[in-house]
């Protein structure tokens, strides 16, 4: 890591519950390519003074994570296609004080169904059940509606926002899980997530994980969930939040930067991401 300085260029990550994890990954890349450039995570207390610290301090990267990736969309200067698609930004980058909006979510959830696709069969008329109806939530939907998936279910308390999303995608909605049950599980709920209340707890029943046939858990801290270990003891194949976190923060260092490293560069990464 470079020593501290003047010309040094800052970017940032702003969540509610920061972890190591992207602060790890790019700052690990930033030594490996020779950049002098560094990498801080925030909480911030006031989401607009925070944006405006972005703008104003000319940080040039800004990573967006729960609950804030709806909230910043009044915020930024203009929106990429793959931020507006989803009304949804998990990423901005800052050109001389213009704030521009993107999501790699998206990217990242796209290119892992298709790996499962190839390496665990997972096909279109698979039915989902995806629990949750935030900004991470619309990112997952929209890749499983792109993908050619129709028989989805979004189970969330919030009625508004659990039908609002279903219907965007043209999916079901209901409010508990109850007994259903369904070849693929996604979690994209803070359940499961370190340093939460529910740090312990399972997304969704082991009835549930037994009847699947993959499991996914969006949940990136600790890389192996509650969930994601009991669908891997049930003998699941799984789709893991660390995974999604890497595809991720790799399209959010390439806005940043204009680098793309190399396949051995992101791997050396990962792992220095995964050990922290």
């Amino acid at each position: 890591m470079p020593i501290l300085n003047k010309d040094m260029t800052l970017c940032i990550s702003l969540s509610a519950r920061p972890s190591n994890n992207g602060t790890r990954f790019h700052n690990f890349l930033y030594e490996a390519l020779g950049l002098n450039w560094i990498y801080k995570a925030f909480a911030p207390t006031n989401l607009e003074q925070a944006i405006a610290g972005v703008r104003g301090l000319g940080i040039r990267g800004c990573a967006v994570s729960m609950p804030y990736k709806e909230d910043v969309i009044a915020l930024v200067d203009g929106m990429d296609a793959s931020a507006k698609a989803i009304d949804s930004v998990n990423t901005i980058v800052n050109d001389n004080g213009v704030l521009t909006a993107y999501n790699t979510d998206y990217a990242a959830i796209e290119q892992l169904i298709q790996r499962a696709a190839d390496r665990d069969g997972l096909r279109p008329d698979w039915s989902v059940l995806l629990r949750g109806s935030g900004g991470m939530a619309k990112a997952t939907a929209a890749a499983f509606r792109d993908a050619g998936f129709r028989n989805v279910t979004i189970v969330a308390r919030n009625e508004a926002s659990g039908r609002a999303l279903a219907g965007l995608y043209g999916f079901g909605w209901q409010a508990e899980l109850g007994d259903s049950r369904a070849d693929v599980l996604v979690n994209v709920t803070p359940i499961g997530m370190a340093g939460g209340a529910e740090a312990d707890s399972l997304s969704f029943p082991r009835e549930a994980i037994d009847a699947a046939r993959l499991v996914f858990d969006v949940v990136a801290l600790p890389a192996e969930t509650p969930l994601i270990v009991a669908a891997r003891d049930a003998g699941k194949p799984v789709i893991s939040g660390a995974e999604v976190m890497t595809i991720q923060a790799l399209e959010q260092f390439v806005l940043y930067t204009g680098i793309r490293p190399t396949d051995e560069q992101v791997r050396a990464a990962e792992e220095f991401m995964r050990a922290g």
